[in-house]
């Protein structure tokens, strides 16, 4: 047997694939092939084995998956075949014949290696499960199912398969692989576990979209009505803040004006500050009223009658309807509402009309505040320019009869 048999057999596996091996097999082709002799050439150099049995397990390495050119049934049997006549016409004596041919055999998936030889070869044969190429190899070797008619996967059929086979069916053999890749094999386990909890995930996320579009009309009022009311809410909220800061800013005007301009008018000299200090008074003033209005609560008799209740022209659902009256009577009108569907929701209704026709009445006086405020600080800035205008010129006309002769 000539010393070059490696790359004999590298030559002659590439050639057999490139010429007799159908296309449809993306996954057990030379690639394959050559990644699998990588793993086993990795394992022999931390394994003690001698040259011999090197020899044979790289071989073997190289031809284990030849027999896939005649079709995947039964390939181990006529890989060991090629790899029979591969070795006897490049000299090869019969007991590295056989032990090649033993070595090919134990590469079936669901049978257990005898030997420390076979542990190797069968570790190298399924070294990608820990490797981290193994999402591509995984792809091609399903591609390769569908493409065979073999059978067809969802990506989450093949998914659990893949679980299936890391947890049940597969596991490392040797004491390099063991202590080496078991690790990486699990790290590829996790993530095929989290892409299914994550999957889970979606799915729960997508049929909770497909219920909540094919829920019944109630929800969908009920839903309604809970965002309106808030929205109302929300608002009247903002309107009082509004009118809170309008009155700050306001009262912070009247007593600096109190406190630093009011005093000052009694003096002949400041004379000229009374009118735009009273426009900004006023308009402050006017201001803080309307501010006021708009804030101030409105809380009707809190009491109504049972023709009332029976006419439906009163709303429960507010409170200044019914803070004076005797619990019982209320609760026995509230349940009284409550048997007919449709009466709840008309109270419904009329609280957030109600609640809208406040709302308008709060923000038509909030623009008027906003507007008078407005005028008051444009109004009192021109009053107090004209005044200082007014007072330049009585200077100069002051001085020019005095600099006559």
């Amino acid at each position: 047997m000539t010393d070059n048999i490696f790359l004999k057999v590298d030559d002659f596996v590439l050639e057999l694939f490139k010429t007799q091996l159908d296309e449809t097999y993306v996954y057990h082709n030379y690639m394959h092939t050559a990644r699998v002799v990588k793993s086993t050439k990795e394992i022999i150099e931390n394994t003690e084995i001698d040259v011999k049995e090197e020899q044979a397990l790289i071989i073997a390495a190289w031809l284990h998956d030849t027999g896939y050119i005649h079709g995947a049934d039964g390939h181990e049997e006529r890989s060991a075949t090629i790899a029979e006549d591969f070795l006897k016409d490049n000299g090869a004596d019969q007991s590295l014949i056989e032990l090649v041919k033993q070595l090919i055999l134990a590469t079936k998936f669901n049978g257990t290696p005898k030997t420390t030889l076979e542990e190797i070869l069968r570790d190298a044969d399924a070294s990608h499960f820990a490797k981290d190429y193994y999402d591509e190899t995984s792809e091609l070797l399903k591609k390769e199912l569908e493409l065979r008619g073999i059978a067809t996967y969802t990506n989450k059929e093949w998914r659990k398969e893949n679980i299936r086979v890391f947890t049940e069916k597969h596991r490392y053999y040797s004491d390099y692989a063991i202590k080496n890749w078991n690790k990486d094999k699990n790290e590829n386990l996790m993530k095929l576990l989290k892409k299914k909890k994550k999957n889970k995930q979606k799915l729960k996320k997508e049929k909770l979209k497909v219920d909540l579009k094919n829920q019944s009309p109630e929800r969908a009022i009920q839903t309604l009505f809970r965002t309106a009311l808030r929205n109302h809410i929300k608002l009247s909220d903002i309107a009082d803040t509004k009118a809170n800061i309008l009155l700050s800013v306001n009262a912070i005007i009247i007593s600096l004006a109190l406190a630093n301009l009011i005093p000052k008018l009694e003096q002949v000299s400041n004379r000229h500050l009374l009118w735009p200090t009273l426009i900004l008074v006023l308009f402050s003033v006017a201001s803080i009223v309307l501010s006021i209005m708009s804030t101030r609560p409105n809380i009707t008799s809190g009491e109504f009658t049972d023709d009332e209740v029976r006419e439906r022209k009163v709303n429960l659902l507010f409170f200044g309807n019914f803070h004076k009256m005797p619990l019982n009577k209320y609760k026995d009108s509230v349940m009284d509402l409550l048997e007919e569907k449709e009466e709840v929701y008309e109270s419904l209704i009329k609280d957030l009309y109600y609640l809208g026709v406040v709302l308008a009445r709060k923000y038509k006086l909030l623009r008027l505040t906003y507007t008078i405020f407005m005028i008051g600080i444009i109004g009192s800035v021109l009053a107090f320019v004209i005044a200082f205008a007014l007072l330049d010129l009585d200077s100069i006309v002051d001085v020019i009869p005095a600099t006559n002769p």
